[in-house]
């Protein structure tokens, strides 16, 4: 974990395994002692909020993780966390619309001025994206296939051709390299 810190020069979400709260504290402590860049993730559980309630009083982040429904957002978000992860992918695949509930927590946030950051997890495909920032969260976790998927368009790939068919039919003595 330290390794990872040393190189990752932004938020480093660390997660407790207990299922207490006296043992989540303590596992956030010693996590938060790792590097200044830990975000300590709990799970949203009475016990997972009550533990954000102690961090939070130590000025350690959290990360309320396995949100799926917005009173649990808003109550994440009461309890001060720093961020809060809803699951939008596992939603869509129990048949329910995961991008329902990225809107309706950034309502809410907004209307009442929460501070806490939103992390769209469980990301399916590059339109997830599209539709997390759309809506206004402010983080995304994706697989590195949607990534790349990100980058891809036909008429990206259709002008790319072109161009260098272009640059082909200029004579060799007329090129700048």
């Amino acid at each position: 974990m330290g390794e990872i810190c040393s190189l990752v020069d932004g938020p480093i979400n660390l997660e407790v395994v207990s299922e207490d709260h006296r043992g989540m504290v303590t596992e956030g402590r010693k996590l938060a002692a790792i590097h200044p860049n830990v975000v300590v993730k709990v799970p949203m559980t009475p016990n997972g909020l009550k533990a954000v309630r102690t961090l939070k009083k130590d000025d350690i982040r959290t990360n309320v993780t396995l949100v799926f429904g917005p009173n649990q957002a808003l109550l994440a978000a009461k309890a001060g966390a720093y961020i809060v992860s809803p699951f939008i992918g596992r939603l869509d695949d129990a048949g329910h619309n995961g991008m329902d509930l990225i809107r309706q927590i950034v309502t809410i946030y907004r209307n009442y001025g929460y501070e806490t950051n939103l992390l769209v997890a469980s990301v399916r495909h590059p339109v997830h994206v599209v539709e997390s920032a759309l809506a206004g969260a402010q983080i995304c976790t994706l697989p590195y296939a949607v990534l790349a998927k990100m980058f891809k368009h036909s008429l990206t790939d259709v002008g790319l051709r072109a161009f260098i068919e272009d640059w082909e039919k200029v004579p060799e003595d007329m090129r700048p390299f």
